[in-house]
């Protein structure tokens, strides 16, 4: 197995040994003779595992344990103590360490250990490596725009992405709000949770809350078993209400409660269901006008205007078109394998007067 470890032990005999063992293991292997070398050890190389004495000259066990910690939270610490010092070894499992090892040890048992603490730091580099690619993935790398307009929009999108915030998307249809929604929670600490999306335009009002709240068995004719709802499917993650101006008022004021109170009730039930979600909504319509034609709760606007982005049409930033159509044709390319074959001048000229209506 790949990994690289840095052993770190005030006495040669043992270093020696540690390294010989681990390093017929196939792992790469570092030595600090005292604790002060593995300091400096820590800060310079690339390690993946430390295995260090716990008591050591000057620099101890902690101190080492303590720094690794703070220099990459994603080091792994494994302590070898002496007997008698098992309490002290509970205390550095407290502090952060991987696993402890008493002495005198069993080369077996310690070869184990090893081998556990470093698939776990593996898997879990592996583990962050995908999201960061899922991020590139569904985060700006899909909104294609280098106008004022946009740059502006990436910037806040940047600046509010780590937060909780709730967000209102404005845009006119097409214009990427959808994308916008991805590049949010793609980019937040909530990425390895669901992104659920949900179109309150396209269902009844019964169908609505269920698709939101979820249902209890015999809720309505057809509820013929319990069904979790969005807003516990995106527990940990974030909610997309795509189109919430189209939402029934009533189905509006129970939202309003399950973002007041951070809790659901199912449809048919009486049980409240607590739920940890960012929520993002989105809409091509006036809401403020909606509000004074009382077809939307202005309590409920302001709960979800917390921060709003609006998206511009493609008219208002036509400088962005060709690197639209560059997008397109190498997708389209790409799926039919073909080659791409640029855009005569006139064909580029037609696609930046053409008005783009739908966008």
């Amino acid at each position: 197995m790949p990994g690289r470890i840095l052993v770190v032990d005030d006495e040669k005999a043992m270093l020696l040994a540690l390294k010989g063992l681990l390093s017929k293991e196939g792992y790469q292997v570092e030595t600090a003779a005292n604790g002060a070398e593995g300091l400096r050890a820590i800060e310079t190389g690339s390690f993946h595992v430390v295995l260090t004495d716990l008591s050591m000259n000057g620099v101890g066990g902690m101190q080492v344990l303590e720094h690794a910690r703070r220099f990459d939270p994603d080091l792994a610490v494994i302590m070898i103590t002496a007997h008698g010092s098992e309490k002290i070894a509970v205390q550095a499992m407290k502090l952060g360490a991987a696993d402890y090892v008493p002495k005198p040890f069993d080369n077996d048992e310690l070869r184990v250990i090893v081998r556990r603490v470093m698939e776990t730091v593996l898997l879990r580099r592996d583990h962050r490596r995908l999201l960061d690619q899922v991020s590139d993935t569904f985060g700006f790398e899909q909104i294609v725009g280098r106008s004022p307009a946009m740059r502006r929009l990436f910037e806040t999108i940047d600046k509010i992405a780590d937060t909780d915030v709730t967000v209102l998307v404005r845009g006119a249809s097409g214009t990427g709000k959808e994308l916008v929604a991805n590049a949010l929670h793609y980019r937040s600490p909530r990425r390895a949770k669901p992104l659920v999306k949900m179109n309150c335009a396209a269902l009844s009002q019964e169908l609505v809350e269920s698709e939101l709240f979820g249902h209890e068995r015999g809720a309505f004719t057809g509820a013929i078993a319990r069904r979790e709802g969005k807003f516990e499917a995106a527990d940990g993650g974030t909610l997309f209400l795509d189109e919430v101006g189209d939402m029934p008022l009533e189905t509006q004021a129970k939202l309003l409660r399950a973002i007041q109170e951070k809790e659901v009730e199912r449809v048919g039930g009486n049980t409240s269901i607590r739920v940890d979600v960012r929520l993002i909504a989105a809409t091509n319509q006036d809401l403020e006008a909606g509000v004074r034609a009382g077809r939307f709760r202005e309590d409920l606007y302001y709960r979800l205007r917390v921060l709003e982005l609006a998206i511009p049409p493609l008219a208002d930033r036509r400088e962005d078109i060709p690197l639209l159509v560059d997008r397109f044709l190498k997708d389209a390319a790409g799926r039919f394998g073909r080659d791409v074959k640029p855009l005569t001048g006139e064909a580029l000229r037609a696609c930046l007067t053409h008005p783009w209506k739908g966008n």
